[in-house]
């Protein structure tokens, strides 16, 4: 369903830019080819400047930047083409063209990886994550966490049915999860629903454990659940009862990594989880969490700990 989403969105574009550049061709009284660079231009100025607004709401509603993580101009810069790219490298080529996979490498019983996307996303946002994988010999999945904007506890039964086909393909006792965003809720969610026996570690990345101002301003129920309110600051209900019915057991379980300077999630502060082991970063948007080499490096290193420490 999401990548049929992207797919009109995409079209829409497309769309968008052949009138424009009818119209220029038109009212200019040159060929067409004369104008359609011009209109594409305009098109990603559009993109752009959802991106920019993302960056200014998150720093309305964010919390402070450590010092350690203050950006100058060149670092700014960087962070802004940086995540503009990401998303749209995602949302218009490889989400919309991704099916969530499986790959099974004959292993000593160490827990593979299920990786759980965020909100309005797929399977194709872990494009930079897998090939990693796959080079280590590690079992993983992907999962499409559909309908796009269902509640979060509809999700759960994929997640509880994506494990056990992990363990009873690998024949791992546990499994790791590996979540962005709302995956990362996902994951806290199924661990609520089914207990923490077969999970030996949830990764999250980006996540909003204490919701997200921007999700107000997004729809489905998922959002609603998400959300933060911009005027009080005050969690949804899902998310409090969410937090009331874990165990520090289950906190203890939770590797959160964040970014000071994301996009999206605001405060950034949100991805604290109390219990959990957090891991902060910087100079990093939302998206681009997911195809950041250092980040990336940090989630192996936590999946090579998780797996190993099966063992101990």
């Amino acid at each position: 369903m999401t990548a049929r989403m992207l797919r009109w969105l995409l079209l829409g574009q497309l769309f968008a830019v052949l009138v424009l550049a009818l119209a220029g061709a038109r009212w200019l009284g040159v060929s067409p080819f004369m104008t359609v660079l011009p209109a594409a231009g305009a098109v990603l100025l559009v993109r752009l400047a959802i991106v920019a607004n993302n960056f200014m709401m998150s720093r309305r509603y964010g919390s402070p930047v450590p010092a350690r993580f203050a950006l100058g101009l060149r670092g700014r810069l960087r962070l802004f083409f940086g995540e503009f790219y990401a998303t749209m490298v995602h949302s218009s080529w490889i989400m919309v063209r991704a099916r969530a996979c499986v790959r099974i490498y004959p292993g000593d019983g160490a827990p593979p990886v299920l990786l759980l996307h965020g909100y309005g996303c797929n399977s194709g946002y872990w494009a930079h994550l897998q090939p990693l994988l796959d080079a280590r010999g590690i079992s993983h999945a992907g999962l499409d966490l559909e309908p796009t904007l269902a509640g979060i506890d509809e999700f759960v039964p994929l997640v509880a049915r994506r494990v056990e086909e992990l363990r009873a393909a690998t024949g791992a006792q546990r499994v790791i999860l590996v979540a962005h965003s709302m995956g990362g809720l996902v994951g806290r969610a199924y661990l609520r629903a089914h207990g923490s026996g077969a999970v030996a570690r949830l990764i999250t990345l980006g996540t909003p454990h204490h919701g997200t101002a921007l999700a107000a301003f997004a729809p489905g129920r998922n959002a609603a659940q998400m959300c933060r309110s911009p005027r009080t600051g005050e969690e949804s209900d899902w998310l409090r009862a969410l937090a009331a019915s874990e165990t520090p057991a289950m906190r203890a379980l939770v590797t959160s990594l964040m970014t000071h300077h994301d996009n999206i999630i605001a405060p950034q502060t949100s991805s604290v989880l109390e219990g959990a082991r957090t891991i902060e970063f910087g100079g990093v948007g939302h998206v681009a969490m997911g195809r950041d080499r250092a980040i990336l490096s940090c989630v192996l290193d936590e999946i090579g700990k998780a797996r190993a420490a099966v063992f101990v």
